[in-house]
């Protein structure tokens, strides 16, 4: 039998020595974090070790689905889609019968609470997992996120808000939406999130779909929403206007960011099964679109009636709610990028063994050696920085809904717990983005590879690997686009160094100590990359507060500092910023992954290996890009400039 997990020796380190599954087991169980375990559910695992040898059952059972059940039909389910009549979708037999595969190994509920019908594992295991389930097929691997997923959404909103109660022993005794999520577990419903709308994708202040409330104490929904992923589910987060002095602001003020006050977060039942069997559409089903690739993942279009709707948390804080959806999802995206590099590289090595030319195969040829060896490179610092997106995203949560518990129990909140949360949240903001957007770009890459690895029958239909690319071409623009996640990595970079100039200038000066004095030469070469990133922001900073400074200079002194303080516009102020955003992401990448394996190394020296790998393509990498950014993109700046006044003397 084939496993998906048993063959990967990279993903098993994981499981055995890569993450902190004590710090896991014990956040997710209500253990403190340090001194004896001691679980107060009887069904809980009775050491750490025991919890980790349950996981890793788990890992070999999905393995097992995913080499068996999933890979082998592929091919099958990729041909037939799905099925779009009647104002509603379903599966075709095989893709239905893979739903219920599984369904059937209760996978909806693996990180659940074990009082509301799961399994109560990390996320950590869903996450990596996810991994395995999308090398067998990317798109099925997709839907089944929206199970799990959602359900543990409407119990972390729920949490938030306050709608949920708790025993002495941290166990559910109450949640505002329970019936749903017991649904979902059971594998009869899933949900979705809902918040693309037609000339509003990337730009939220431009959504126009409404939340009403009515005289009856009953919000109601009314807008249309497009690109929405399992959208026929039955339970959809949507986001909608309920208050429209925020969008006022933004149309006046042209900041983007006026008009996400406005916003809200609701859940909406989409249609009612009746005892008949027939089902009432609560809110209509337009369209599934026909696509490149994700054949088996709905992509739906809706329309929203006046369909009643449940609010979650207060009025105005649907963007705060939305990134809370988008960083789980952003982190499962990037393991669904890593499954589709997985297969992508094991389908390009099994026909680069078998095929011979010019009198040996091709994997003896030095550049395809080459090029599969730096996908092998690639491909594990990808699951490095994903491990660390998912331990650090995961305790932040989980670290946050225990203070929360406290506060609303009455509780002391110790000051250590607030900094531990606040470090784990901020690591985890560091490689979310990162994640999303080098995974993303990496699918792409491995995909179009692999065709090429093939030759001529890489681009029939016969051997899958055109399959892969057509479905890799969709990670860089969903669930936030490539350039999307290179603005907000940018932006972080440099407000943190804005915040705390002295502490950026502490930090370069120790990466230059250590860059010369370190013993470790692998330590001496990470340093120097983090001194071209370094390098890389400091020139960014300077050249924005620069062009901050000539652009004041018509202004009377005494407007100097609040102009220079104050006031900054993010589309004129920050254009060389903005300009070089994707340049400077690439950089962070390489440096962050690079400290992520040395870290890992300093537990198992095995992972040297992987590490000099990384920095081998990565040093040459950074100096390239750090030479793009200090040479290149004044004419672009000068020729937008240009248009912008060409355009402003024509409204005239």
């Amino acid at each position: 039998m084939a496993s998906f997990f048993e063959d990967n020796a990279d993903l098993r380190w994981y499981f055995t020595r890569g993450l902190d599954w004590d710090a896991l087991v014990r956040v997710t169980e209500h253990v403190p974090l340090e001194g004896p375990y001691a679980p107060k559910d009887p069904d809980a695992p009775k050491t750490t070790a025991e919890a980790k040898e349950l996981f890793g059952d788990i890992a070999r059972a999905i393995g097992e689905l995913a080499g068996n059940t999933i890979a082998p039909h592929a091919a099958e389910i990729d041909r037939a889609g799905v099925i779009f009549e009647n104002g509603e979708a379903r599966f075709p037999p095989r893709l239905e019968a893979v739903s219920r595969a599984v369904s059937q190994m209760e996978l909806h509920g693996l990180c659940l609470p074990r009082e509301l019908g799961g399994m109560n594992a990390p996320m950590a295991l869903y996450y990596l997992t996810s991994e395995v389930l999308a090398r067998a097929d990317v798109s099925v691997m997709a839907h089944h996120g929206f199970h799990g997923g959602m359900a543990l959404a409407m119990l972390l909103f729920s949490m938030r808000e306050g709608s949920t109660t708790l025993d002495a022993a941290g166990r559910i005794t109450k949640t505002r939406f329970e019936k749903e999520i017991r649904e979902i577990v059971a594998g009869e419903a899933w949900g979705c999130m809902d918040i693309t709308e037609p000339d509003a994708g990337s730009d939220m202040a431009k959504l126009r779909a409404r939340g009403v409330l009515g005289s009856d104490g009953v919000w109601r929904v009314t807008g249309q929403k497009i690109f929405i992923t399992s959208g026929h589910g039955k339970y959809h987060f949507v986001i909608a206007r309920t208050e429209t002095v925020g969008a006022e602001r933004s149309a006046a003020t042209d900041d983007p960011m006026a008009g996400l006050q406005g916003l809200s977060m609701f859940l909406v039942p989409t249609y009612e099964d009746l005892p008949d069997g027939t089902r009432r559409r609560i809110v209509s089903l337009d369209r599934v679109e026909e696509k490149l690739g994700h054949h088996a993942s709905v992509t739906a279009a809706l329309s929203f009636d006046d369909a009643p709707a449940h609010l979650i948390g207060e009025r105005g804080q649907g963007f705060e709610y939305m990134l809370l959806l988008m960083n789980g999802a952003r982190v499962g995206v990037g393991f669904e990028c890593i499954g589709l590099c997985e297969a992508s590289i094991r389908l390009a090595e099994g026909y680069a063994r078998e095929r011979t030319s010019m009198g040996k195969t091709i994997d003896r040829h030095e550049m395809i050696a080459d090029y599969l060896d730096e996908m092998r490179t690639d491909v594990r610092g990808l699951r490095a920085l994903a491990a660390y997106a998912t331990f650090h995203e995961e305790m932040g949560q989980k670290l946050d809904l225990r203070r929360r518990v406290r506060e609303q129990t009455g509780q002391s909140v110790d000051t250590e717990l607030a900094r531990t949360i606040r470090r784990h949240r901020k690591k985890a903001r560091r490689a979310t983005p990162l994640l999303k957007y080098l995974a993303a770009e990496k699918a792409v890459e491995m995909a179009r590879r692999c065709i090429q690895i093939h030759g001529g029958v890489g681009y029939t239909t016969e051997y899958g690997a055109e399959k892969l690319l057509r479905d890799a071409l969709v990670m860089p623009i969903y669930e936030g686009t490539s350039q999307i996640q290179s603005l907000m990595a940018m932006k972080d970079t440099l407000g943190a160094v804005m915040k705390n100039p002295r502490g950026f200038v502490q930090r370069s000066a120790d990466a230059r100590v250590r860059a010369l004095s370190s013993r470790d030469a692998l330590e001496r070469r990470v340093a120097r990359l983090q001194i071209a990133a370094d390098d890389a922001t400091r020139l960014l900073i300077v050249r924005t507060a620069g062009d901050k400074l000539r652009s004041v200079r018509d202004q009377p002194i005494g407007a100097w500092v609040s102009s220079l303080s104050k006031n900054w516009n993010p589309k004129r102020d920050f254009a060389f910023a903005m300009l070089h955003a994707e340049r400077l992401t690439r950089i962070l990448c390489d440096v962050m992954i690079a400290e992520v394996l040395l870290e890992q190394r300093a537990t198992d020296a095995a992972r040297g290996e992987i590490l000099e790998a990384w920095l081998e393509r990565a040093e040459p990498r950074c100096r390239f890009l750090l030479d793009e950014i200090q040479t290149r993109g004044q004419r672009v700046l000068d020729q937008l400039a240009s248009d912008e006044t060409a355009t402003a003397r024509a409204a005239e």
